[in-house]
């Protein structure tokens, strides 16, 4: 059902305005979310990329109960709880070895804000003049001030221009243009800026663009020689989504600085990570109080949130993770496949489980007038599907069934007839 009263409720990215239905959520179980009245969705964005194995799964569910019976929350600044060491020790071993501090706060945008300071403290903590960021073109970090100036400017941000920080940008590396986009990187960072970050492999929400892994180590490799930070947003692209557990492992890149949150915790509750290799942390360790590295939030390592994490590297230890990427990684490539040759349908592309294409429409973009109608579409056949404008992507949770994942397909297909 959805709600037949007004509701005091302002909700993200909803224009209220146009008095579009917001269905009334009871319960998740799987790729599955259930309305009050029973009626159910199919969740083929995996409720904005969060939910990794599934809603409600029984090993993170656990977690959460029991440990919320023996500590709800504790101060991080100077204190510690076994939840956030069992996790911290577990991430430090499944990453690169040079990878070795792991810092926590409470979502994707604060996972790049601490990214961003660490790299900035690192520079200014041992006396180089060097605060320039480069941001690869079309991207997207965040909705967090320092997140947005490293994003995309446009219609996500334009409203708050006069905040943002100017950054330098290097084209996206599209296809038959990677030379352009090395050149324009070796340029920007001979003239010694902090870092670059970048989605690496596919940028979500500027229009899930993706790029080879090639051109990801070529990337790496410039920022090496030229000693700028490298900083690996993997907010999304971590936890499987790309088809291996993270998106850099495809490239043999090893980050500076590597932003995880999203599917930390199998998509059950919010916490975010930032990870760092040793140099930046040594940086900021002194007798001298004045280089403490100045961030934090109240909920920093909640210990329920962390136990939640904690039980979804085990998932991940002890359950056919991998097998069930890879199946869905085939039954996508195999849907699209279907559809790739309708001339309604443009750069139909794929990358690990995730599935996306572009429909042929005279307005593109995220605010083209096709999103509501598709949104509508969907939604009445059953499907949870929030097209990025004109394009449309399916990224659902690895435990969903061939039944469920055909419904989703169907409703798409449905969606192009109806455009006529």
């Amino acid at each position: 059902m959805t709600l037949t009263h007004p509701s005091p409720i302002w909700h993200p990215f909803t224009q209220h305005g146009l008095g579009e239905p917001i269905p009334l959520i009871a319960r998740g179980e799987g790729a599955r979310l259930y309305g009050t009245d029973g009626r159910y969705w199919i969740d083929a964005i995996s409720s904005w990329w969060v939910t990794t194995h599934g809603h409600a799964h029984p090993r993170i569910m656990a977690a959460i109960r029991d440990q919320s019976e023996k500590l709800d929350q504790l101060i991080f600044a100077g204190w510690t709880h076994e939840p956030a060491e069992t996790l911290a020790a577990e991430l430090i071993r499944i990453t690169p070895d040079p990878l070795t501090r792991v810092f926590f706060s409470d979502s994707g945008s604060t996972s790049v804000e601490v990214a961003l300071k660490m790299a900035l403290g690192y520079w200014f903590n041992i006396g180089e003049d060097r605060s320039r960021i480069l941001v690869m073109e079309h991207s997207y970090h965040g909705d967090t001030i320092g997140a947005m100036s490293v994003g995309e400017r446009g219609v996500y941000n334009r409203a708050w221009q006069p905040l943002l920080f100017d950054v330098g940008t290097i084209p996206f590396p599209h296809e038959g243009q990677e030379q352009a986009a090395f050149d324009a990187l070796e340029a920007a960072c001979a003239q010694k800026p902090a870092a670059f970050i970048v989605e690496p492999l596919i940028l979500g929400a500027g229009g899930m663009l993706i790029y080879p892994a090639w051109v990801l180590a070529e990337m790496r490799a410039i920022c090496a020689r030229h000693g700028v930070l490298f900083i690996a947003d993997e907010v999304m692209t971590g936890w499987g989504r790309t088809g291996t557990r993270f998106a850099c492992d495809q490239a043999g890149v090893i980050p500076d600085i590597v932003c995880l949150s999203k599917g930390l915790t199998g998509g059950a509750i919010p916490l975010a990570v930032t990870l760092c290799s040793e140099p930046i942390f040594a940086a900021h360790l002194s007798t001298d109080r004045a280089k403490t590295f100045y961030h934090s939030s109240s909920y920093t390592a909640n210990p329920i949130a962390c136990a939640a994490a904690v039980a979804n590297l085990d998932i991940w230890r002890d359950e056919p993770v991998q097998q069930r990427i890879d199946a869905l990684a085939d039954a996508q490539a195999a849907h699209l496949g279907m559809l790739a040759s309708d001339p309604r349908v443009a750069s139909p592309r794929r990358l690990g489980t995730i599935a996306a294409f572009d429909i042929v429409a005279p307005d593109s973009g995220y605010l083209s007038a096709l999103a509501p109608r598709l949104i509508a579409h969907y939604r009445d056949r059953g499907v949870l599907l929030r097209p990025l404008g004109n394009t449309v992507y399916v990224m659902p949770p690895y435990g969903i069934v061939p039944d469920e994942l055909a419904q989703v397909w169907g409703a798409i297909a449905t969606s192009l007839d109806d455009l006529r």
